[in-house]
C-alpha cells in the first residue's frame, strides 16, 4: 500500500470507528455502576433514525438543525436505557436478557425499522449533515493533516469525552462514588451513596452516549435511513460481547485504536486489492489481541477490571 491508501485508510477508520468509540464510553460508564447494557446497538439505532427523522423535518441553519438532531438522538438512546434500567435495576430481571430484549425491541426488525416507515425517511437523502472542518490551519500539513486535522466536530467531541470520562473515573469524587458503587454497593449504601440513583444515572448516560454514536451514522458517514446500516451497527455489539468489563474499558486506551481499525475492514470499498485488505484485516485482529492482551494484565484488572457486583442486582434487604 502507498501513503496515500494508508492515509485514506486511517482517515476512514477514525470515521467509522467514531461511533464505537462513544457507544463504548456510555457502556463503560454503565457497567463501572454495576449494569451490564446489552442493548447499545438498539440505542444506537434509535439514535440513528431519530437524529435523521430531526435533521430532515426541521428547517433552520444546519448548525442549529444538526445540533437539535445530536439532542434528540441522545433523549431516544436514554428512554430505551431507561426500559433498560427499570428492568434490570429496579425490577431485577437478568440484566443479560433485559439488554438483548431491548436491542431486540429498538432493532432494525423492530421499533427503528417501523419509526423509518411511519416517518417516511428510508432511502432519501439527509438535508444536513457533518463535514470536516480545518482544524487550526492544519488540514494541508503532510499525512498529520489529513488524518488530525481535518476530522468533523463529532471525532473531535469523541475524543475529548474520552478524556473527561478518564478524568471523572478516576479523578473526581463522583467517579469515586461511582466505581464504589460497582464493587461494593452494600458498602457503598452504608456511606450514604445512593446505589440505585448512581445506576440508573450512569444507566441513562450510557444510552445517551450510544444515541450519540448512532446519530453519527447517519448525520456524518452517510446521511441516509436505510435498513442497510445494520451490518455497520451489528459489529458494535460484539464489542461488547465478552464476559470481561475490562475488554470493553479499553475504548478508552489501546482497544480505541482496534476500534478504528476494526469498522474500516469491514467497509472495505471495492479499489483495495486483496493485499490491501489482508493487511487491514490482520492490523485490525492485532489491535484487538495487544487490547485484550493489555486488558489481562494485572495492572489493568486493577484499573479497569470488571466490577465485582457487575450484573447483580442490590437491594437493601439483600445487602
Amino acid at each position: 500500500m502507498n501513503s496515500n491508501i494508508v492515509i485514506a485508510v486511517l482517515v476512514s477508520a477514525i470515521g467509522f470507528g467514531t461511533p464505537l468509540v462513544l457507544a463504548g464510553l456510555g457502556e463503560l460508564l454503565a457497567e463501572r455502576s454495576g449494569v451490564l447494557n446489552l442493548g447499545v446497538e438498539g440505542m444506537m439505532l434509535m439514535g440513528a433514525v431519530t437524529a435523521f427523522f430531526v435533521s430532515q423535518k426541521t428547517h433552520g441553519p444546519t448548525a442549529l438543525v444538526l445540533l437539535l438532531a445530536v439532542l434528540a438522538s441522545m433523549v431516544a438512546g436514554s428512554a430505551m436505557a431507561l426500559i433498560h434500567a427499570v428492568l434490570s435495576i429496579t425490577i431485577r430481571v437478568n440484566q443479560i436478557v433485559s439488554g438483548l430484549a431491548v436491542t431486540i425491541f429498538a432493532g432494525i426488525i423492530g421499533l427503528s425499522s417501523y419509526l423509518g416507515q411511519v416517518w417516511n425517511i428510508g432511502g432519501v437523502a439527509g438535508h444536513h449533515q457533518f463535514n470536516g472542518i480545518d482544524l487550526f490551519g492544519l488540514q494541508n500539513l503532510p499525512i498529520v493533516g489529513p488524518i488530525i486535522f481535518s476530522e468533523d466536530a463529532f471525532v473531535y467531541a469523541s475524543w475529548v469525552l474520552v478524556l473527561a470520562v478518564l478524568y471523572y473515573l478516576y479523578r473526581t469524587r463522583p467517579g469515586l462514588y461511582l466505581r464504589a458503587v460497582g464493587e461494593n454497593p452494600a458498602a457503598a449504601d452504608a456511606m450514604g451513596i445512593n446505589v440505585t440513583a448512581y445506576r440508573y444515572v450512569h444507566t441513562l448516560i450510557g444510552g445517551a452516549l450510544a444515541g450519540l454514536g448512532g446519530a453519527y451514522f447517519t448525520l456524518a458517514l452517510a446521511p441516509i435511513w436505510t435498513t442497510a446500516s445494520r451490518p455497520a451497527l451489528v459489529g458494535s455489539q460484539s464489542l461488547w460481547s465478552s464476559s470481561r468489563s475490562g475488554d470493553r474499558t479499553c475504548s478508552c486506551s489501546g482497544h480505541t485504536c482496534s476500534v478504528y481499525f476494526r469498522p474500516r475492514t469491514d467497509a472495505g470499498d471495492s479499489r483495495d486489492n486483496g493485499a490491501s485488505v489482508g493487511v487491514l484485516f490482520g492490523a485490525a485482529v492485532l489491535m484487538t489481541v495487544i487490547a485484550l492482551a493489555a486488558a489481562s494484565t494485572s495492572w489493568a484488572n486493577r484499573r479497569v477490571g470488571t466490577p465485582a457486583s457487575l450484573g447483580i442486582p442490590y437491594t437493601r434487604e439483600e445487602g
